[in-house]
Order: C-alpha cells, then sequence, then structure tokens
C-alpha cells in the first residue's frame, strides 16, 4: 500500500502515487501525448536526439534521472510553440547481448560460435535482445516521460542497419576509412577489443607480480646485463627490444653481495637494491654496489646488443631485434628505466619497435590466440596452451631456473577488467578497420566551440581534451552479432568495394551458392557473409569478417532513426535544414568519451557540423554509502518501489534540482525523495486545497461558479496582491531566462522559494 502522509491538514489524506496512476489513466483515454503532437503539426521543429540504451537491463537511476531532463526540456519546448518529435531508440547489437549469449550457452571460444553457426548464434541473440522493452516502457509510462514507444528505432533493424552503411561509404569515399594493427585494450573473455572508452569502465584494484629480469651485454668487457621492470611477465616470450630514455643519466654498477653487473638509470638503483628502499634503517649504498666507470646518457646505449631471454622468435627477428633502442617515453618515475618490449602488447613498444625497423605493420609477433592462450611459437611445455595470465608463474619459475630473474615481487595498482565478463583485460595488437580522426582533429575542436553545455567545463575541459587528444579510432570489432561493415575485398585485398546500401549491393550481381541473389531483407552476417561479388576480370569480392563497434552504430542515429537518406522524403539540404543539427540531447557525464564523441566524429566527417546545439551532462547517481550501484550488493532500493511509495513527481522533482544536473555525481537518498513528499509537494497541496475550499464556499455563499478572470484580478490595487503578481511575473521570466539556457537546477529552488514567500507571509 502506497505511504499515506501524516503531514496533511484535515481529515482527508492525500495519496500521490495514486492520484499519478489515474492521472495516467487520463492521458491514455485521450491519447494525450500523440494528440499534442499532432496538434503541434507546421509549427517550428525542435529536434531532440534520444541515445539508444541496452535493452539487456532494467532502467535504474541514471536512466530515470537523463529521462527526467529529457522529458522537462522536450516538454517546455513544446509549450513555447514548437513541434518535438520524440522517438524512444534500443541499442540492440554488441557485447552486453553476446556475453550473455556466451554465458547461457556455455561458450568460451570463437572456434565454439562458428561450430555452432553464426545463424543459429544471433538467433540466440536476436531472442534476448528486447527481453526488458515491455518494463522499460512500463517504468517510463509511470514516470511521466511522454515519448513515442510505438515508432521507437532499434539498431538491428534493417533500415537503421543500411544508414549505418550509407554513413560508412561516406566516410569511405572521403579516405577516412584505412586498415592496420593497433594495440588495443582486449578482453581475452570476450575474445574482441575494446574502445579505450570501453576500457575505462572497470578499474580494479589487484595484485600482479612485478619482476626485473637480466638481459646479457653480448660482448661487454664486465659481463654487464641491463635490467628490466614489468608487471606483465607473460609479454617476456615476445620480447624484441629493449628501450632507454636517450637523455636520461645510467650507469653501470656491481653488486657487492652477488658480484653480478648491471645497467640500469641513476634513479631507479632501489628498484634492483631492495635494502636501499627502507626509511626506517638507512643503509650506505657503498655497502652494496660500486659504480663502474662514469654515468653516461642512454643515448650511449643504443644500438647494443643482447642475449634473447628466449628463442622463439630468433629465427624470424634476430637480423634486426634483440637490440637497445631509445624513446622519451622511458622515465625514471618507475622500474629501472630499461623498458623491455613486446610490440603485440603495448601502444609504445609497438610505436617504438615500429619506428626501429624491428617490425613492420603487417608483420607483429603475437604468439596467443583470440582467448589469450599461448600458441607456436611458444612452444614450450609449460606454456603452450596456457592463459597468458595463468602463464605468469610458470614464466617466472623458467627465468629463476636460467639465472634471469633478478627480483621477484608483488604490485599492487589499478588495472583495467572487462566491463562484461570482469576479467582483467591485456593489451594487444589486433588488426582493425580505422577512422582516421587524428585528421579531423581541427574540425572536431571547432565544432565543439559551437555547442552549448550544461555544465559549460565539462565541454571546456573534459570533453575539449579529450578531442584534442584523439587517436584514430578502431571501428571494427571481431564478433557476431551486429551491422556486417560492408567492405568486399579480393583474396589478396588489392581490390576493395566499399558498399553503401542494399541497392548497391544488389547492383553488383551477388551470388550465394553460385545462385543469384536478387532480394535482401536482412543485412545481419548470416545473410550477407556467403554473398559473392564478382568484377569483370572474374576475381571474387567477399565481405572481410568484422562488424561494426556498437558505438558507430549510436553515433550514427541521426540519420538511421529515419532511414536517412532513403526515405521520408529528406533530400540532404532539407535533412540538414530541418532536422541537423539536433536543438538538444542529455545524457550521463560518462558519454563524454562515448556517445557524445561518436556524434561529434561522424557529424564532422560527414557534414562538418556538430552534431548538436545544446547539451545537458548529468552527473552519476551513486547509492546512499557513495559506492556505485550495484545490482549485486543491492545497494540501493528498487526504483519502482520508490515511484509506489511516494510517487513519480517527488521521485522527478528530487533528482532535477539534486547536484547531478550540474554533472556532478551525488548520492541517492530516499530519505530525499520523502523529503521533497514532505517539505514541497504536500505544502502544495494543501495550500491549492485552501484555495478550492474558498473557492466553494465563495461559490455557496453567492450562488455563483466561480471563474478564473485575470483581467479582474489585475486590476486589484491590494497591496499584497500586487506584490504577489509582481513575484508571479518576475518567476516567470526567471523560468523562460533559465529554460532556455538549459539551467534546469535553478528553477526548483526559485519555485519554492516563490511558494515559501506566500505561504507564511503575515
Amino acid at each position: 500500500m502506497s505511504q499515506q502522509n501524516e503531514e496533511e491538514s484535515g481529515d482527508a489524506k492525500f495519496d500521490f502515487a495514486s492520484m499519478e496512476e489515474e492521472t495516467l489513466m487520463y492521458w491514455k483515454k485521450i491519447n494525450a501525448f500523440c494528440k499534442s503532437v499532432e496538434l503541434s503539426q507546421g509549427k517550428p521543429e525542435y529536434t531532440f536526439y534520444d541515445g539508444p540504451p541496452f535493452a539487456t537491463g532494467l532502467p535504474h537511476y541514471g536512466h530515470i534521472l537523463a529521462g527526467t531532463i529529457k522529458d522537462t526540456v522536450t516538454r517546455y519546448a513544446h509549450q513555447t510553440g514548437h513541434h518535438v518529435s520524440r522517438r524512444f531508440g534500443w541499442d540492440c547489437h554488441g557485447l552486453p547481448v553476446e556475453y550473455e549469449i556466451d554465458k547461457k550457452l556455455g561458450l568460451t571460444s570463437r572456434d565454439e560460435v562458428l561450430e555452432m553457426g553464426i545463424d543459429t548464434y544471433n538467433g540466440h541473440c536476436r531472442s534476448i535482445v528486447q527481453r526488458y522493452t515491455s518494463e522499460w516502457e512500463s517504468v517510463v509510462t509511470r514516470l511521466g516521460r511522454w515519448i513515442d514507444f510505438k515508432n521507437d528505432y532499434r539498431t538491428m533493424d534493417t533500415s537503421f542497419m543500411e544508414s549505418v552503411w550509407w554513413v560508412f561509404k561516406q566516410m569511405y569515399d572521403k579516405g577516412l576509412v584505412y586498415k592496420g594493427f593497433k594495440v588495443m585494450p582486449y578482453s581475452t573473455a570476450c575474445t574482441t577489443p575494446l574502445s579505450n572508452f570501453e576500457a575505462g569502465q572497470n578499474y580494479k584494484d589487484t595484485k600482479d607480480p612485478a619482476v626485473v629480469v637480466s638481459f646479457p651485454m653480448i660482448d661487454d668487457n664486465d659481463q654487464a646485463s641491463l635490467v628490466a621492470w614489468t608487471t606483465t611477465p607473460w609479454t617476456l616470450p615476445s620480447n624484441l627490444a629493449l628501450c632507454v630514455n636517450p637523455e636520461l643519466e645510467y650507469r653501470k654498477v656491481r653488486h657487492l653481495k652477488t658480484g653480478r653487473v648491471y645497467v640500469l638509470a641513476t634513479a631507479r638503483l632501489e628498484q634492483i637494491f631492495i635494502e636501499l628502499r627502507s626509511k626506517k634503517k638507512k643503509t650506505d649504498p657503498a655497502t652494496v654496489y660500486e659504480t663502474i666507470g662514469k654515468p653516461f646518457l642512454g643515448i650511449t646505449l643504443v644500438g647494443i646488443k643482447y642475449e634473447p631471454l628466449f628463442d622463439f622468435f630468433v629465427k624470424t627477428h634476430k637480423k634486426m631485434a634483440y637490440k637497445v633502442v631509445a624513446d622519451k617515453y622511458v622515465t625514471s618515475d618507475a622500474g629501472t628505466g630499461v623498458v623491455h618490449q613486446a610490440p603485440a602488447f603495448g601502444e609504445d613498444d609497438f610505436r617504438v619497435c615500429l619506428s626501429h625497423g624491428i617490425v613492420s605493420k603487417d608483420d607483429v609477433p603475437c604468439p596467443i590466440d583470440d582467448n589469450g592462450r599461448f600458441v607456436a611459437p611458444v612452444l614450450h611445455p609449460d606454456l603452450l596452451g596456457k592463459h597468458v595470465k595463468d602463464a605468469d608463474p610458470s614464466i617466472i619459475a623458467i627465468l629463476k631456473s636460467r639465472n634471469r630473474l633478478i627480483v621477484n615481487e608483488q604490485l599492487e595498482h589499478s588495472y583495467p577488467f572487462c566491463w562484461r565478463s570482469d576479467t582483467p583485460l591485456i593489451y594487444k595488437a589486433v588488426p582493425s578497420i580505422f577512422v582516421n580522426v587524428e585528421s579531423l582533429k581541427d574540425k572536431l575542436l571547432a565544432n565543439n566551440d559551437k555547442t552549448y553545455w550544461v555544465p559549460a567545463n565539462v565541454k571546456e575541459k573534459r570533453f575539449h581534451n579529450w578531442l584534442a587528444e584523439a587517436k584514430d579510432w578502431a571501428i571494427s570489432r571481431n564478433r557476431f552479432w551486429g551491422t556486417p561493415i560492408p567492405l568486399f575485398e579480393s583474396k589478396d585485398a588489392k581490390i576493395v568495394k566499399a558498399i553503401g546500401s542494399v541497392a548497391d549491393l544488389l547492383a553488383l550481381k551477388p551470388t550465394r551458392n553460385g545462385k543469384a541473389v536478387t532480394e535482401i531483407t536482412d543485412l545481419h552476417r548470416e545473410f550477407v557473409d556467403d554473398l559473392v561479388l564478382t568484377t569483370e576480370d572474374g576475381i571474387e569480392l567477399r565481405r572481410v569478417d568484422e562488424v561494426f563497434d556498437c558505438w558507430f552504430e549510436s553515433g550514427s542515429m541521426p540519420y538511421a532513426q529515419i532511414h536517412f537518406p532513403f526515405e521520408n522524403d529528406l533530400d540532404e539540404s532539407k535533412f540538414l535544414a530541418e532536422r541537423f543539427p539536433a536543438d538538444f540531447i542529455a545524457e550521463g557525464i560518462d558519454q563524454t568519451r562515448g556517445w557524445f564523441y561518436t556524434l561529434t566524429v561522424i557529424a564532422t566527417a560527414l557534414y562538418d557540423r556538430p552534431a548538436f546545439k545544446n547539451l545537458i551532462v548529468n552527473g552519476t547517481v551513486l547509492a546512499e554509502d557513495g559506492n556505485k550501484m550495484s545490482k549485486r550488493l543491492k545497494n540501493y532500493p528498487d526504483p519502482s518501489l520508490v515511484i509506489h511509495s511516494h510517487g513519480a513527481d517527488a521521485l522527478r522533482l528530487y533528482l532535477i534540482n539534486s547536484p547531478v544536473v550540474r554533472g556532478v555525481s551525488a548520492r541517492f537518498s530516499q530519505d530525499g525523495v520523502k523529503g521533497v513528499l514532505r517539505e514541497v509537494m504536500l505544502p502544495w497541496y494543501n495550500a491549492f486545497r485552501f484555495f478550492a475550499q474558498q473557492a466553494s464556499r465563495w461559490e455557496k455563499a453567492t450562488n455563483k461558479t466561480f471563474k478564473r478572470n485575470e483581467t479582474l484580478a489585475r486590476s486589484a490595487d491590494n497591496v499584497t496582491d500586487l506584490w504577489i503578481f509582481a513575484a508571479l511575473d518576475d518567476l516567470t521570466a526567471f523560468v523562460h531566462q533559465e529554460m532556455n539556457a538549459y539551467r534546469l537546477y535553478t528553477v526548483v529552488p526559485r519555485y519554492v522559494f516563490i511558494y515559501c514567500l506566500h505561504s507564511f507571509m503575515p
């Protein structure tokens, strides 16, 4: 039963939640939302883009907050004389769906999916992708939000996917798409690379081995060894070089206890001489080591050859590898000032080895499979077939047996975990299809300057800095449930054809199993992977294996939600004049590296315009204990129960008046919702109830019907009445001013302030 409020005056008790449900039933009966949109036809268009949520989970307070902001702004736009289309959207593709299916079916490798068949696998994905849509519609509707669910858009619809193909083709034709290797965050559990945005979502404090390993220098008079520190011993079998900073000071030192000679940065001697680290018991360095010769700069070491740790790549890379190179990314902040280079497993490693000719863009040694298990040429019986993170102890044992292990410790540090599987990520070189974002950097920054954000500092600092440091975007994913990348190429990849629509594809006369294909109604992998295009020279072209990063799809929604440019009677000039950019969007602050970014990149690439004019960024709604809300920990109240107890208006008012609307994090408190009910809504109700009672008494006394007469009211010369009207006019002007500036957080306090003045005047 809903909460009955003790604070009410009189005998009657008022149940806000029940009254809201009656209102919703009335809205449904008269089809209020659709009727309001219909009546506003022909008025100036106010364009709103709704970012698509995944339908594989239930709505939480973050969704409720964003939905409240969107509903508040779009209702105001409608009320101020605009036509506002509001369509709900669903993000249907990508890792969240696939991971659910992998868990359900017990799949652990890509090969198992291929053995099952992509058609069967994608059928399972399709079956769960809108599992909670009815719950979403129920919660969103119960919140009083007006948005169109009947004409929603879904990223898995053929119409949406075809527009995504069109977007890609435009970028391809502009020369913004290329193939290459890139070291990326990689989930071995989900067998896919992740974007930097995805990789940043789930950092955890974890313990990893921290080892210092020796690399004996060839033909050194003192039989010295370079020493390197790493927290990823599993990368050592792939070592191809050592990197030093050319401007750092290094020295050669002899350990007095063992007689062994090491070369490392002067500032990092305590990394190998552990006794020098103690702050309580100071040790004289002269009793630990002696310096051989004079200190020298790192540039002196460049070109020196060393003995490989393992021989797995000696046959293929000995001529150009196993030497010292220099780069200024090496620092003296940690480690030894000597960094071991495994080009397949580090962004800097790859860049440095590529620039020094140790590897090429097409030849990056990577001895692990998609599941993160060692494969040939790593044929050591203790390593072959073992997951890299499980192989650390074996590698450390091998190094110890070969007298190459100098220090073996544990380090607790913050490390990225897969946001879906909750397993440690690795960094891995993967062949990818890229958008050349770096070439657009100046345009991205200029277009960002044309937008208006609340709060402004997110635009001017966080988002600006992200754009200024933007890297090329890897838009391909080695997965199954997604929009296939429409590139068809010959076996040697010398002939490549980009497809921008179903009509384009059919015009090239595709065949399947030797038979002509004249109709295509679905663009998922199981329907296009086996299509063959044949050139005039008889060369067969087949589609590349990858699908789009789902962020490419969501960034394409301004075009794909209306199947642009294929229908809706919109040519490009009309689309740009009436539908693009959006007048308004709103999402959480995490989307600065997600949806806001992909919208901006694609809009800039296509039209050199921003994708939106105005943006409200909300902060993160935390649990009352200050931690992230967690279904597993159950550290927050069920939103449906809160609405049922206190009403949607109290929850909306609480959220819209909280610090999160200013882009900062805030703790959710059910007591705060109760406070809004007690301190704002009940006094409002009681004031109205008092007015209604007086109006009723007046009607009985005069035998007349009370009717609002603003002209008569405005003609009053009573000082109190004049003050009330002045305050009302001031409030009205203030609300318009602040709503037009998208500062929602200033409006509610003013409403409450005015009410308090009116309620408690003597």
